[in-house]
């Protein structure tokens, strides 16, 4: 995500249905155009399939906001029902991770009251996805240079990844890392911003077992050589991986043995992060600038829809991701220096849920600061939705691939 934190917008709640601005998807852009109600067919398809599950497991029940009443936490206007369960929400400059249902109650909050345990830090998490399993949650606090896996139910930081507040490129060290996510077979993808590359590793070690990129401070678009500042790697349907490239404003697909396949500009954008897969061909990226934009475009960098109010209580500030709600369509976004996660309809181009008072910072219930990651629980969590479809990295590389590009390490 960002490198940095830019100025918070002004204060104010989002009234009445919420915000609206820009203009809903044009007819020829996408299956989302439908008329605000009910979502059709085409609209409930344009995400990956999601398995069935009660995922009973979770220390939170995660029901769908369906017919919830809104309470106070919320902002004025929202709708609960535009959420099909829980929201996992990187409340960075509070430095814990909250779960929130669709009524807006917090229902898991990490640390608990103890704190993270065993003499630990936990500092300014900036992303937190669940794992495939829906178990724990991989955070990753990118200023003070480690991932750090959490039990959902022990509450407890179960192994940690980089070596706090010391920046490195050797073993057990990152640079500025973003979105780390445990693949299936518990290795670790880990953007290192600050290295220009992607690193893996697994749960339990603290070596690396592959390096996509040079890994060197020359961040500059030459994959699959180097990456200009990869602030994302996610998992793409056809078991690749689409990374985001900050400095130049680039979004590469990449195979699990590194292989670019196309790069390409999301149109418009400054600042793109965490770009990801709303459906086969089709991509979604935020713009990390004031105002801020969320943008949907295909492998050629045509744009098929764009939410970008420039004033009023729709316009984004720094927002650093958006993923798809795979019943409806919606898009669950964090909006970082407006101090709230919202969910935007790309029909009507409304915000018609909020959790967060708008440039408002604070740690009460209903009050967010600087959150900079977003994920919904099982079963439509990232991970959980990509599961069938995750391309492990084989830990070989491509043999196309230019000498340096791509580095095996010893077990």
């Amino acid at each position: 995500m960002a490198l940095a934190i830019i100025a918070v917008a002004t204060a104010g709640l989002v009234a009445g249905r919420l915000s609206a601005g820009g203009t809903p998807k044009p007819g020829a852009s996408s299956a989302t155009r439908a008329a605000a109600g009910a979502p059709t067919a085409a609209h409930r398809a344009r995400a990956p399939k999601v398995v069935a599950s009660s995922y009973s497991g979770l220390p939170f029940p995660s029901p769908s906001g369906r017919g919830m009443a809104p309470g106070p936490n919320l902002a004025p206007g929202s709708d609960p029902s535009a959420l099909p369960g829980d929201v996992l929400i990187a409340d960075e400059d509070n430095s814990r991770l909250l779960v929130v249902n669709p009524a807006g109650n917090i229902v898991w909050q990490f640390p608990g009251p103890g704190g993270p345990g065993g003499g630990a830090t936990f500092l300014r998490p900036d992303d937190g996805f669940f794992t495939p399993n829906g178990k724990s949650i991989l955070a990753t606090e990118e200023t003070d240079q480690v991932v750090s896996l959490i039990n959902l139910r022990s509450h407890r930081m179960v192994w940690r990844y980089g070596t706090p507040g010391v920046p490195g490129s050797g073993p057990n060290q990152l640079s500025n890392p973003d979105d780390a996510m445990v693949l299936p077979n518990n290795d670790v993808m880990i953007a290192d911003i600050k290295n220009c590359s992607i690193l893996v590793t697994k749960v339990g070690l603290h070596v690396p077992l592959q390096r996509f990129g040079i890994q060197d401070t020359y961040c500059y678009h030459q994959p699959p050589y180097r990456f200009g500042s990869p602030n994302g790697a996610f998992p793409l349907t056809d078991g690749n991986y689409l990374v985001t490239e900050i400095n130049g404003d680039w979004v590469d697909e990449m195979t699990p043995t590194g292989k670019i396949l196309w790069s390409t500009h999301p149109p418009g954008v400054a600042y793109p992060s965490d770009t990801n897969e709303v459906s086969p061909g089709v991509f979604v990226t935020v713009d990390y600038s004031k105002p801020g934009q969320v943008v949907e475009f295909n492998s050629q960098g045509q744009l098929l829809w764009r939410y970008g109010p420039t004033s009023g209580p729709g316009m984004l500030n720094t927002p650093s991701l958006c993923e798809p709600i795979p019943t409806n369509g919606d898009f669950l976004c964090n909006d970082d220096s407006n101090d709230r996660v919202i969910v935007i309809d790309p029909r009507t181009n409304s915000i018609v849920w909020q959790y967060g008072h708008t440039g408002v910072e604070g740690t009460a219930p209903g009050y967010l600061s600087g959150p900079d990651g977003v994920d919904l629980a099982p079963p439509y969590s990232m991970l959980i939705r990509h599961r069938s479809t995750i391309g492990v990295p084989p830990l070989k590389c491509d043999p196309t691939l230019p000498a340096g590009s791509c580095t095996v390490f010893a077990p």
